[in-house]
C-alpha cells in the first residue's frame, strides 16, 4: 500500500489509546498498588499498543509498517537498557566491595541534631547517589531518620520532605538510576552529558532546599540521643571493612564520567572493579557468602553471582539488610521489560501518526522555546497525574515532543533534562502515583503533608521554567546538524 493511501488520524483516534491506557493504568494501581510496575503496567501498555495498531490498520498502515516502527522505537532505548543491566551488576559488586556501605557510614557522620533537616536531606542525597534509587533510600535510611525525627519531637512532614528532596536529587544525579538512564534514551542523548546538564536546574534547587531546611531546623530540639543511627554505624563496621579506600571505585567512575568516557564500558568497568575490590578488601564477607569456603574458586563464584544476581547481606538488622542487599543484572530485568513495553507503545503511536495528531494543537500555542519547554513540563506532570507512573511521564512526553525539539534545533539534552525536571521529580508529589503511594507507605506521611516541604521537587520545575524563558543554558545543535526548516 502506498504512502498516499494512508489516512491522517482524527483527534479522537489519537485520544482513544491514551484514554484506554489511563483507565488501565488507574485500574492497575488500584488493584495492585506499588506492585503495579512489576507486570500489570506492562500488560496495560501492550494492550493500549494493540488498540493503536487497530487504528493504524483502519487508516491504511500494514503490519510491516508498524513492525518497522516498533523496531526503530526499541532501538532508541537499546543502549539505555544495556547500561541499566550494567548498573545492576555495579550495584551488586559495590554492595559486596564495601563501597556503598562506606558511603552510608560517612553519610551518617554528617548527621548532627543541630542541623537535622538539612543533614537528613544531604544524607539521603549521598545514599541515593550511591545506589541510584530514591525508593530504597526512603525505605531504609529514610525510615531510620523518620524514627529519629519522631524521637526528637520534630515535624514528620518537614522530615519527610527533607528525605524525599534528598532522595530524588541523589536518584536524579546518579548514573545508576533507571529514570536517569531512561530520559536520555528517549531523547537521543548520552547519559553522562545528560547528568552534567541537569546540574543547571537540579544544583540550584538542591542548594536552595538545603538552605530552607537549615532555616527550618534553627529551633529544632537537639537534646535527644542519636543511638539509633550510631547503632547502624556500628553494625556497618561489624559487617564490612569500612574505609575511605572503599570509595576508590566511585572516584574512578566519577573521573571516567568527567572525562566523557562512554557510559556502558565505564559502568561495566566500575562493576568489575567493585568485584576486584571485594576480593581484596572484603574477604570475610565473600567467605561468608561462600559458606565459609575461602578458596579462589568459591570467591570468584560469589563475585560472579554479585554481577548477575546481586548480593545478600545478613547483619540481623532488617532495615540495614534491605539497604545492603540487592543489585545484579537480574534485578533490572523488570525495568527493561517496562521500557520495552513503553517504547513499543510510544513507537506505534508515533508510527501511525497518533502522537503527532495529539500534540499539534499544543505546539500551535507553544511558539517560543520557553513555551515549548513549559508545555513539556506540564505534559510530564499531567502524565504523572493521569497515568500514575513516572516511567510513563518520561516516555510518553519524550516520544511526543522529540521531533519538535529536533525541528527547532534544540540539543537533545534540553528535552532529556526537561523530562526529568518534571517527569521524575513531580511523581512523589502525587498521592495516587506509584511513587507518592510508595513514599507514603514507607514514611507514613502523606504527599499532601510532606509535599509543601519537598522543596527540591517543587523548585526544580520552577527553575526549569525560568531558565527556559530567559534562555540561560538552553543548548542548540551545531548549525551543520540542525534540521532545515522551510
Amino acid at each position: 500500500m502506498s504512502h498516499t493511501e494512508k489516512k491522517q488520524p482524527s483527534y479522537w483516534q489519537a485520544l482513544t489509546p491514551l484514554i484506554a491506557l489511563i483507565l488501565m493504568l488507574a485500574s492497575s494501581v488500584y488493584l495492585f498498588g506499588e506492585d503495579s510496575s512489576y507486570g500489570p503496567n506492562q500488560i496495560a501498555l501492550l494492550i493500549a499498543a494493540g488498540i493503536a495498531v487497530l487504528i493504524g490498520f483502519r487508516n491504511g498502515f500494514s503490519w510491516q509498517d508498524i513492525e518497522e516502527g516498533i523496531t526503530e522505537g526499541i532501538s532508541v532505548a537499546l543502549g539505555a537498557m544495556l547500561i541499566i543491566l550494567a548498573v545492576g551488576s555495579l550495584i551488586g559488586t559495590w554492595l559486596l566491595s564495601g563501597t556503598v556501605p562506606s558511603l552510608i557510614y560517612y553519610g551518617l557522620e554528617l548527621l548532627s541534631p543541630s542541623w537535622f533537616y538539612m543533614a537528613s536531606c544531604l544524607i539521603c542525597a549521598i545514599v541515593a547517589l550511591a545506589i541510584g534509587s530514591s525508593w530504597t533510600t526512603a525505605a531504609t535510611i529514610g525510615v531510620a531518620l523518620m524514627g529519629v525525627a519522631n524521637g526528637m519531637d520534630l515535624s514528620p512532614a518537614i522530615a519527610a520532605g527533607a528525605i524525599v528532596s534528598g532522595a530524588y536529587f541523589g536518584d536524579k544525579m546518579s548514573p545508576l538510576s533507571d529514570t536517569t538512564n531512561l530520559a536520555p534514551a528517549v531523547s537521543g542523548t548520552e547519559l553522562f552529558s545528560h547528568i552534567r546538564y541537569m546540574g543547571y536546574t537540579a544544583g540550584p534547587a538542591f542548594i536552595i532546599s538545603l538552605i530552607l531546611f537549615m532555616i527550618l531546623g534553627f529551633h529544632a530540639n537537639t537534646d535527644v540521643s542519636m543511638t539509633r543511627l550510631d547503632n547502624m554505624q556500628t553494625e556497618l563496621t561489624q559487617a564490612f571493612n569500612i574505609s575511605w579506600l572503599m570509595l576508590v571505585p566511585l572516584a574512578i567512575l566519577l573521573v571516567l564520567a568527567a572525562t566523557r568516557k562512554p557510559a556502558l564500558p565505564t559502568v561495566f568497568f566500575g562493576a568489575l572493579l567493585g568485584g576486584v575490590w571485594a576480593l581484596i578488601f572484603q574477604p570475610d564477607v565473600v567467605a561468608g557468602l561462600a559458606g565459609g569456603d575461602t578458596s579462589w574458586v568459591a570467591s570468584l563464584k560469589v563475585v560472579w553471582l554479585a554481577l548477575s544476581d546481586g548480593t545478600t547481606v545478613n547483619t540481623g538488622n532488617e532495615n540495614l539488610d534491605s539497604l545492603l542487599s540487592g543489585g545484579g543484572m537480574s534485578s533490572m530485568l523488570n525495568t527493561v521489560w517496562l521500557i520495552l513495553s513503553a517504547m513499543t507503545f510510544g513507537a506505534i503511536m508515533e508510527k501511525v501518526g497518533l502522537l503527532k495528531r495529539f500534540i499539534q494543537s499544543m505546539l500551535n500555542v507553544a511558539r517560543s522555546t520557553g513555551s515549548l519547554i513549559t508545555s513539556t513540563l506540564f505534559t510530564c506532570f499531567g502524565a504523572n497525574v493521569l497515568t500514575a507512573d513516572q516511567y510513563m511521564a518520561i516516555v510518553l512526553p519524550g516520544r511526543m515532543f522529540r521531533e519538535e525539539y529536533e525541528r527547532r534545533g534544540l540539543d537533545p539534552r534540553v528535552l532529556s533534562r526537561t523530562l526529568e525536571d518534571s517527569g521524575t521529580i513531580t511523581s512523589a508529589l502525587i498521592p495516587w502515583n506509584t511513587c507518592g503511594a510508595y513514599m507514603f507507605s514507607v514514611l507514613a506521611v502523606s504527599p499532601f503533608e510532606y509535599g509543601p516541604f519537598a522543596f527540591f521537587n517543587l523548585l526544580t520545575p520552577l527553575i526549569a521554567i525560568i531558565m527556559a524563558y530567559t534562555g540561560f543554558r538552553i543548548l542548540r545543535v551545531e548549525p551543520k546538524t540542525a534540521p532545515t526548516t522551510a
